[in-house]
């Protein structure tokens, strides 16, 4: 027989002054379902995706059908989420007088894929060119921005329904990190704190800690460079400290961090195509503690010159326009002006 206070942890009760799932060992779920339709219809609607050729944005989020929850069994939390989204989208070129319509189909938004793995299946009403070069734009690089909002969704879902759900034990700390497994993926909650980021919910959802509304800033902007350069601009620790004029610290990989602008400005490297594509975990010092805005940048060489198409997803409204005028200085122009990208490309 073991002694007093030996033996398998999961039978042994912790002292906690609520009594409640001690050792968190029964099963306790919420219900986010609500609290996600309003979230994800806040992400979708009112989305620009603009190129040369025109500029489509999404007006109305027309079906969410599904379900999503935060479950806790033996101290790990288990997220399930399935969604099926329509919703309806608008399209225009030149002077914008035009508009076309059409409809898109998110059919398999689960913890079993994943984000890059999403469909999105665009259609339009009209038949003629322009119809069908504008629903390409909806089809290409709006479902790759389409695929970012929804994978902020899913962090914001991780956020906030981890709130309370793992409870402390007699030694463990309140502020310790928690274990966290999606589906059959196992990754851990980075630095959870009160603050916790919110659009709009229903009423009847209970929630939980400080909730601070957020904004989505896109942008698009053109250098006269070729595409490997303005991802150098990016990537490469001696081009960034010539821009931002400062000390950098980088780890250019896939969960690798960096430090720029004296520490204002940190983040991480979600994910890296060479010349092509790069999305960041991105903040800045003043905000909450633990919050983290989604920056995808998503670059495209052309016979005139290189596009940049921008969007940052979860930018506290506070800091709004600070932020998005932050871009256009301390990036955008900086970059153009110090290696010459505003320039006649050669």
């Amino acid at each position: 027989m073991a002694k007093w206070g030996e033996g398998d942890p999961r039978w042994i009760v912790e002292e906690r002054a609520d009594a409640k799932n001690v050792n968190n060992w029964h099963w306790t779920e919420k219900n986010a379902t609500a609290w996600s339709t309003e979230k994800i219809k806040g992400l979708l609607t009112g989305l620009k995706i603009k190129e040369d050729l025109g500029e489509c944005e999404i007006t109305e989020v027309t079906k969410i059908e599904g379900e999503a929850s935060a479950s806790n069994r033996k101290a790990k939390l288990i997220f399930f989420y399935e969604w099926e989204i329509t919703a309806n989208w608008t399209g225009s070129v030149g002077d914008g007088k035009t508009k076309y319509k059409g409809t898109l189909t998110i059919p398999n938004l689960s913890e079993e894929n994943d984000i890059k793995d999403i469909d999105v299946s665009v259609s339009v009403k009209s038949t003629n060119e322009i119809a069908y070069k504008l629903k390409e734009l909806m089809r290409t690089t709006g479902a790759s921005i389409i695929q970012e909002c929804l994978g902020q969704y899913i962090r914001d879902l991780k956020e906030e329904y981890s709130q309370g759900m793992i409870l402390s034990t007699k030694d463990s700390p309140t502020t310790a990190k928690k274990n966290v497994k999606t589906g059959s993926t196992d990754t851990k909650i980075m630095n959870m704190v009160d603050l916790r980021v919110s659009q709009q919910t229903d009423s009847s959802t209970t929630t939980v800690g400080v909730k601070i509304a957020t904004k989505k800033i896109t942008d698009e902007q053109h250098f006269k460079c070729r595409a490997a350069e303005l991802y150098r601009a990016f990537t490469e620790k001696e081009m960034v400290q010539a821009f931002t004029r400062g000390p950098v610290e980088m780890e250019v990989e896939k969960g690798g961090t960096f430090s720029i602008l004296g520490g204002n400005v940190t983040g991480k490297f979600v994910d890296l195509v060479p010349h092509e594509k790069i999305v960041q975990l991105w903040r800045f010092k003043s905000w909450p503690d633990a919050h983290y805005s989604t920056v995808t940048l998503n670059i495209k060489e052309t016979e005139e010159d290189t596009v940049l198409t921008f969007f940052q997803a979860g930018v506290p409204e506070s800091d709004y326009e600070r932020t998005r005028e932050g871009w256009r200085t301390y990036y955008w122009q900086s970059i153009k002006q110090t290696f010459a990208f505003g320039s006649t490309l050669l």
